[in-house]
């Protein structure tokens, strides 16, 4: 039965409102703060340091001021680059950082506040976690309050980090601190956002999915305007929160002004999300799932992990080909954007292994499909984490399925997904580049072995040591970190083999090797028996 949040049991033995809608609602922070006490540090630590870390590589790389200066006029006239990253609004040094990583860093603010929140109100109904703490001395608008606290607090430290960690190497204070305003209001708008499609939904899942569609909507909008206009004046700019973001023009005579815009949604939000809230049960939800046909449809294992993961996969392949499209579009301009900039040019040679800019932009543009597919496949592989962990996959295997059988449908989906949301992204860049369609198809189906041997690690973990699953992350995190930075960096050989993507050959316009393919081809089928069998000899939810 569920219980009405805020209520406990009176002497009677009927249940008895307590009268302040947010007690206990320091206990509940304490318990999510406890809780995130790993995840959000990376998070926060993660971003902040990518921006921080920012400023001495364009420093490198436009290290005076005729040199920024020349990038800022070229970035005028190229409509593709601005949709992907956003105008650039003066050639200080502070400016082109804000330009190049605020954009990102605002989006991962985003992602970090709606998992937050989400985490600590569906997902602790959708478990029946909530429902006994409800039982207690707990106000009806406790755990909401608990989850916004908690972003807050996450949002308050990435913004005090950024505006203290570049205050110094900009040599602008009042840079650093719009930029870091900008960023961690974003994310406090998406964290109310997700506060509010938390209450329309019945599963964490769905909540997440509304909250994440909407940043992608925010996204495109963004991109629509800023492809349009040089100055951020467009109207789908002015539509969407990460316009709102850029518009504050960190280091280029700062738009104070905007950052009400931002507090003031992030105000409404909150408003509508403690508005629902106020009017359903622990568990209920405004948009109830629609119920299932009389007699079953699906009829494997395999069905249902298509049916679970549908929308993940659909959702990946499509945004995969309009950044195909996008980046495909750039490639024919690269050289123009390059100029005479040897450190540019030298970094998309090493990320792309060839001396042709454009071949060498084209190959760089594939590892780096490879390496965001592979946090698809992490993720999806996961799944199977999740349905065990919530107790879905007992009902399964107590009918005429095995382990292996069940197991098997989600990593069909897993890696047979990212094999197709690669094979979207090539399709969008031949599109976007008007080039021929076997190289370009080639070089980025050339990804997947790396990507199915990052699968093939969370198979393991999650078969062999269930607990230790989410470690996958940290494994597929670092491989993006060593082939995003380590070009930059100038990181050794050595560093960037630490990763499957620095063995596998550089296409377009190099050399086809099969020794590395199939070496990783041979690793991947060996974790994934390792997992599989693993998974056979071992309790669930263990």
């Amino acid at each position: 039965m569920t219980a009405p949040a805020g209520t406990t049991t009176g002497t009677n033995g009927r249940p008895a409102r307590t009268s302040r809608p947010l007690a206990g609602t320091g206990a509940l922070l304490r318990l999510a703060l406890r809780r995130d006490r790993i995840m959000t540090p990376i998070w926060v630590l993660a971003l902040s340091a990518t921006l921080i870390s920012g400023v001495g590589s364009i420093e490198a790389l436009y290290g005076t001021t005729a040199e920024r200066a020349a990038l800022v006029r070229s970035l005028a006239s190229d409509g593709s680059l601005r949709a992907m990253i956003g105008p650039v609004f003066d050639d200080s040094l502070g400016a082109l950082v804000a330009w190049r990583l605020g954009g990102f860093a605002a989006i991962g603010a985003a992602v970090m506040s709606l998992v937050i929140v989400v985490r600590h109100t569906r997902e602790e109904e959708e478990t029946g976690r909530q429902e006994l703490l409800s039982s207690a001395m707990v106000g009806r608008r406790a755990p909401l309050t608990a989850a916004l606290l908690a972003a807050l607090a996450a949002d308050a430290a990435l913004a005090l980090i950024i505006a203290l960690g570049l205050a110094g190497p900009t040599g602008s204070a009042t840079g650093a601190l719009a930029l870091g305003l900008a960023i961690g209001l974003v994310g406090l708008l998406f964290a109310c956002l997700a506060a509010v499609t938390a209450q329309l939904t019945e599963s964490a899942r769905q909540a997440k999915g509304l909250a994440a569609a909407a940043l992608g909507a925010a996204y495109a909008l963004r991109a629509a305007g800023d492809s349009s206009a040089d100055d951020g004046s467009a109207v789908p700019t002015w539509l969407s929160p990460l316009g709102w973001a850029a518009n504050v023009r960190p280091y280029a005579d700062e738009r104070w002004w905007v950052l009400l815009l931002l507090t003031a949604a992030v105000l409404a939000q909150g408003a509508v999300a403690y508005a629902l809230a106020a009017r359903r049960d622990v568990g209920m939800s405004f948009l109830p799932a629609r119920p299932g046909p009389a007699e079953g449809r699906i009829a494997t294992a395999a069905a249902l992990a298509w049916r679970l993961q549908r929308g993940a996969v659909l959702g990946w392949a499509a945004a995969f080909l309009a950044a195909g499209i996008a980046l495909g579009s750039m490639a024919g301009g690269v050289a123009d954007l390059v100029g005479e900039n040897e450190g540019t040019r030298e970094i998309f040679e090493r990320m792309g292994g060839q001396s042709e800019l454009t071949d060498a932009f084209l190959a760089a543009m594939t590892g780096l499909f490879g390496m965001v597919a592979a946090l698809f496949t992490a993720a999806s592989v996961l799944r199977l984490h999740g349905e065990e962990t919530s107790q879905r996959a007992e009902p399964v295997l107590a009918g005429a399925v095995g382990r292996i059988g069940w197991a098997a449908g989600h990593l069909l989906i897993a890696f047979g997904g990212s094999a197709a949301i690669l094979l979207c992204a090539g399709l969008g860049l031949a599109l976007g580049h008007g080039a021929d369609f076997g190289p370009v198809m080639g070089a980025v189906l050339l990804q997947i072995p790396a990507v199915w041997l990052l699968g093939g690690v969370t198979t393991a973990l999650w078969g062999a040591l269930p607990k230790a699953a989410a470690a996958s992350w940290a494994v597929v995190g670092l491989c993006l970190a060593i082939g995003w930075i380590g070009p930059a960096l100038n990181l050794p050989e050595t560093v960037l083999e630490l990763s499957p993507f620095g063995h596998l050959p550089k296409l377009p316009g190099g050399t086809m090797e099969w020794e590395p393919v199939l070496i990783l081809s041979a690793l991947t089928a060996a974790l994934l028996t390792a997992g599989l069998t693993a998974l056979r000899h071992r309790d669930l939810r263990v």
